[in-house]
């Protein structure tokens, strides 16, 4: 007889591994769907294995760049083995985790399978056929591998397979500046290689506002990373060892060489083996499914959850997806994605922490803006620990108020940027801000001194 669950989840991403559990708790009977390594992209690809490399690359900075601190660092070595081998044990002690805390329930099934829908309510696996009143679907996001001629007959590397890496990279280039190539790109750099960035753009980190992304390009380049913007990549080949990578820039052909190669132009949405069709439902032209602000698809049994839709592509956001079904769900809620404060933060050193809008989205959407910028080298805290690289920037609604967003680029940027995300999800005013008391001298200080050069 075929198996019949009251919920099926394909994908065991941020989304799908506590929803999953949650509604297994719940009573109900579940089964989860998995043809790869359980916890998705962020435990095996994405978050745990990069910022722990990016730990071990900034304790590589310190080392060496603590003259002015008083302090000599003499013979620095580094052992490229041991940092992906500290990796790869990290990277195994999450998924066990999920392996052994999330999944071991009586009414979960885990199938390490691949599943293609039948029709609305069916999944056909390689094993059988099972039955779900209701699908979630949390497959995620690979890399985009451009069309660029010979890249097919050159050994290059995707944020996937850099993670496995046996050898320290000579010279590595990279295709592609948005937030992986610009966090590879510093790791590298500080791990020893000699590190390019090639961007067909006219800046980096294209998503923010170009103020930030000047700041990101000085602190990249001021590290000995070689970036090239407006530069459209012709042809790649490779002799022996070496592969070169010919570029149209400034109005003529130059050729880079390097040891390896990163491709890292963006990811697309893991849509086209689930044969979605036979489902009808509807995805849009980059293949990510549309859904609506309770993650509906078309279908009204059929749920879309965390970077398939094509959303902000956060781990966070994809768990705050699994928070909005199942208080729905569950809990009889009307939760949304609606109201939602956006929060998410770039790896580099310092780190970008990111809320709400930038000045370029507020000024699209229509806002009257008044905006205040603020050195990182202007705070106290900043100077005495030695780390004045970036810039604070705060959005706010002159007619009301209301804070629209902010950009923090400093030293622990993605920890700020909660200071100020807090005050947004609480509606307070700019004004609450200002009369805050913070403590002196810390780096949040350095934020309530961007408000109060605001006088609305």
């Amino acid at each position: 007889m075929r198996q019949t669950f009251d919920a099926i989840v394909i994908g065991s991403g941020q989304a799908g591994v506590p929803l999953t559990r949650a509604l297994a708790e719940s009573g109900w009977n579940v089964a989860v769907i998995e043809n790869n390594l359980v916890g998705g992209s962020c435990v095996n690809y994405g978050c745990t294995p990069t910022k722990a490399l990016v730990a071990s690359a900034r304790r590589a900075w310190v080392a060496r760049n603590s003259i002015d601190h008083g302090i000599h660092a003499f013979d620095l070595t580094l052992d490229f083995p041991k940092i992906m081998a500290r990796k790869d044990a990290i990277v195994a002690g999450f998924r066990e985790g999920i392996e052994q805390r999330r999944f071991k329930h009586e009414n979960i099934t885990l199938f390490r399978e691949t599943g293609r829908f039948v029709d609305t309510h069916k999944i056909q696996l390689e094993s059988e056929v099972i039955e779900g009143k209701k699908i979630f679907i949390n497959t995620g996001q690979s890399p985009i591998i451009p069309n660029i001629p010979g890249l097919e007959a050159v050994p290059y590397l995707t944020s996937t397979t850099i993670l496995d890496l046996k050898v320290l990279p000579e010279h590595l280039i990279i295709i592609g500046g948005g937030y992986i190539g610009l966090e590879f790109g510093q790791m590298f750099k500080r791990f020893g290689s000699r590190v390019t960035i090639i961007q067909k753009g006219d800046r980096l980190a294209r998503t923010e506002d170009p103020d930030i992304s000047e700041e990101i390009r000085k602190v990249l380049e001021g590290e000995g990373i070689t970036v090239l913007l407006e530069s459209e990549v012709v042809s790649v080949n490779q002799t022996e060892s070496t592969i070169h990578i010919s570029l149209f820039r400034k109005d003529k052909t130059e050729t880079v060489t390097g040891s390896h190669l990163l491709i890292a132009t963006g990811r697309k949405s893991n849509t086209e083996e689930l044969d979605l069709g036979n489902a009808g439902v509807v995805t849009d032209a980059k293949g990510n499914i549309v859904v609506n602000e309770k993650l509906e698809t078309n279908v009204p049994n059929i749920w879309a959850l965390g970077d398939v839709t094509g959303g902000p592509a956060f781990t966070h956001v994809s768990y705050n997806d699994y928070e909005v079904v199942y208080r729905n769900m569950v809990l009889g809620e009307k939760a949304s994605t609606h109201d939602r404060v956006l929060v998410y933060a770039m790896f580099i050193d310092p780190s970008l922490g990111r809320v709400g809008l930038t000045e370029t989205q507020a000024r699209e959407q229509g806002f009257d803006l008044a905006v205040a910028e603020y050195p990182t080298a202007w705070v106290a805290r900043a100077i005495e620990l030695g780390e004045t690289q970036g810039k604070l920037k705060l959005v706010v609604d002159k007619k009301t108020e209301k804070i629209l967003g902010a950009s923090v680029l400093a030293y622990e940027g993605a920890e700020l940027v909660h200071y100020l995300a807090a005050y947004m999800n609480a509606h307070a005013s700019l004004r609450t801000l200002q009369r805050a008391i913070t403590i002196h001298p810390t780096l949040s200080e350095g934020l309530q001194s961007l408000a109060l050069k605001l006088h609305i």
